[in-house]
């Protein structure tokens, strides 16, 4: 299973392109595009991995209401 990109990784590579357009004094715009795409890829492939957090903890904190509600009982 491929490895996931985690989202400092992916924050690495918006402030990456961030800083690319920040530099540039003339800006190339079939670069531009290249970037601003790759940015977008970025930003969709880490509200999917929020997603998958947010259902992680969720499970997590079912589990412990689980056990807490088993405890109360016995």
């Amino acid at each position: 299973m491929p490895q996931k990109n985690n989202l400092s990784e992916n924050l690495k590579k918006l402030s990456q392109v961030a800083e690319w357009f920040e530099k540039q004094e003339d800006i190339d715009i079939e670069e531009a595009l290249k970037k601003v795409k790759e940015a977008v890829g970025v930003i969709k492939e880490s509200k999917k991995r929020l997603k998958e957090i947010e259902n992680e903890f969720r499970e997590v904190r079912k589990e412990l209401e689980e056990n807490k509600e088993e405890a109360e009982k016995g």
